[in-house]
C-alpha cells in the first residue's frame, strides 16, 4: 500500500469537511473533557474517603436543661454521670476499639463554636451553655461506630451518640451524584461524537463517489479505499482527545493545585500526577471512538 498517497487522500478529504472535522473536534473534546472530569472526581472522592474517614469522630452528646431524650429527664448530666460515662470510654470492654477520647466542656465546646462560625450572626447568639458537653472518640475502625452507639444508648446523661460519618456521606452522595451525572452527559457526547465522525466519512466519501468508482475498476482493494477514511476520523477524534487532554492538565494545574488546595489546606485533592493518569484514558477512548465511528461508516455508507 502506497501510504504517501493514502495520507494525500486523507489530507484531501479533511480539507473538504473542514467545518465537519471542526465539529467532531470539538465535539470529541467537549466529551472527553467530562470524562476525565467524572474520573478525577471519583478520585477526589476515593481520597476524601481514606482521608477524612480515618479521621472521623463519634461524639458522645451530654444531656442538658433543654434536652428531650427520656435519658435527660433528670437535666444535665451530674459530674457522677460524666464521670461514669468516661469510666466505661476506658473500660476493658470498649478499650479495644478506641484509639483516643477526650471530654470537651461547655467553655471548650464554646470557644470551638466561635472558631468555626467567626464572622456569622449565629456566634453573637450562642451561649455557653447552650451548647452540650461531649466525649469526642476516635476509634482504631472508624466503620465499628456501632459499638459506642450500642455502649451509650439510653445510658443516664447521654443524650445522643453521633458518628459524623453520616455528615462525610452525604457530601459524598452528591460528588458521586455530579460525577454520574457528568459520566451520562459525556455518554450523549461521545454518541454525538460517533455520529459526526460517520457522517464526516460519508459527506467525504459522497464527495469523492467518482473517484471511489475508478479505484474498484481499476482493482484497488477495500483495505486502500478504506484506509483514507478511517484516517480522517482517527485525525479528528486525536485532536479532541489531545485537547481534553489539555484541558484536564490545566484544570487540576491552575484550578486545583493553584486555587482550591493553598486555600481548603484541610482537604486532600487530586494533583497533576493523577490528572497525568487521567490523560492516556481519554487518549485511548478517543481512538476506540474512532475506530468504531469509522468501522460504523464503512459498513454502512461505504459497503465495502
Amino acid at each position: 500500500m502506497r501510504f504517501a498517497l493514502v495520507w494525500a487522500e486523507a489530507l484531501n478529504g479533511l480539507r473538504r469537511n473542514v467545518s465537519m472535522v471542526i465539529s467532531v473536534v470539538l465535539v470529541t473534546f467537549i466529551s472527553l473533557t467530562f470524562v476525565g472530569t467524572a474520573v478525577l472526581m471519583q478520585m477526589q472522592v476515593g481520597q476524601m474517603k481514606n482521608y477524612w474517614y480515618d479521621r472521623a469522630q463519634v461524639a458522645v452528646y451530654l444531656c442538658t436543661n433543654d434536652s428531650a431524650a427520656e435519658s435527660c429527664a433528670g437535666g444535665a448530666a451530674t459530674e457522677e454521670q460524666i464521670a461514669a460515662i468516661g469510666a466505661q470510654l476506658d473500660s476493658d470492654t470498649l478499650a479495644p476499639y478506641i484509639q483516643e477520647s477526650y471530654f470537651e466542656d461547655n467553655d471548650q465546646a464554646y470557644t470551638n463554636f466561635q472558631q468555626q462560625f467567626e464572622g456569622n450572626d449565629l456566634a453573637d447568639l450562642v451561649t455557653p451553655d447552650q451548647l452540650p458537653q461531649a466525649y469526642w472518640v476516635n476509634l482504631v475502625d472508624p466503620s465499628q461506630s456501632a459499638v459506642i452507639s450500642e455502649a451509650f444508648s439510653g445510658v443516664p446523661g447521654v443524650e445522643t451518640v453521633t458518628d459524623q460519618r453520616q455528615y462525610l456521606d452525604q457530601i459524598f452522595s452528591v460528588l458521586n451524584i455530579a460525577s454520574y451525572a457528568a459520566i451520562g452527559i459525556a455518554g450523549l457526547m461521545l454518541v454525538a461524537a460517533v455520529l459526526l465522525i460517520a457522517t464526516t466519512i460519508r459527506l467525504s466519501a459522497y464527495s469523492r463517489r467518482k473517484e471511489l468508482g475508478i479505484m474498484r475498476l481499476v482493482g484497488a482493494s477495500n483495505r486502500f479505499i478504506q484506509t483514507p477514511f478511517v484516517l480522517e476520523g482517527v485525525f479528528a477524534a486525536l485532536i479532541g482527545s489531545i485537547l481534553a487532554g489539555g484541558a484536564i492538565l490545566a484544570l487540576v494545574h491552575f484550578v486545583v493545585s493553584g486555587y482550591l488546595a493553598p486555600r481548603m489546606l484541610f482537604i486532600s485533592f487530586v494533583d497533576v500526577a493523577d490528572a497525568v493518569v487521567v490523560v492516556p484514558i481519554l487518549l485511548a477512548l478517543g481512538m476506540v471512538l474512532a475506530a468504531l465511528s469509522a468501522n460504523f461508516a464503512i459498513k454502512r455508507y461505504l459497503r465495502i
